[in-house]
């Protein structure tokens, strides 16, 4: 099938995105508008502690009205590395840096409507040194066992879809009772 992109037009641009309305000539020979919100990119990050705990922040969402349990995570800045990436969120959001960051995959977060790519590592070796957290960031920090946070996972208590994907990938290189 041969989908073709016949124009792209920004129509609203802001700090994290900006959102295009793109003309596409459809494998029928028809023609569609669709929009589209173009992103940089962002990472997730698994932080697992020497105790074998998750470390988590809580913060207001805007989409979903409500306060979420979240993993660390953050967006790209133009031209950065995901692994650098990885590297100075988890130094912003929970304060800890870490030893060793493993890439364990990446995937699209709604390709139906957004181009952001998620990058997925987990951090091990965990020890103190922050950065400054962004000025609009308001986190609780937290950390628990792992085997509550799977049973949280299992009685769908984690609402956030990016840390429920990162738990899942992450699942096969952690002791999961």
């Amino acid at each position: 099938m041969d989908f073709k992109i016949i124009n792209r037009e920004t129509i609203y641009s802001t700090r994290a995105f900006e959102v295009q309305k793109i003309l596409m000539q459809l494998p029928n020979q028809k023609q569609r508008h669709y929009d589209l919100v173009v992103h940089t990119g962002a990472v997730t990050i698994v932080p697992v502690d020497h105790e074998g705990n998750i470390w988590f922040v809580t913060q207001y969402r805007l989409g979903a009205e409500t306060s979420l349990l979240e993993l660390p995570a953050g967006t790209l800045d133009p031209g950065e590395d995901p692994l650098d990436c990885a590297a100075r969120e988890i130094r912003e959001e929970i304060g800890m840096a870490a030893g060793r960051l493993q890439f364990l995959g990446d995937f699209y977060m709604a390709p139906g409507y957004s181009s952001e790519h998620m990058y997925v590592y987990l951090a091990f070796d965990l020890y103190p040194q922050a950065l400054e957290p962004d000025s609009d960031e308001f986190l609780h920090i937290s950390k628990m066992p792992l085997p509550e946070a799977y049973r949280m996972i299992r009685n769908s208590e984690l609402k956030d879809g990016k840390s429920l994907a990162a738990m899942l990938m992450a699942q096969p290189f952690l002791s999961v009772p």
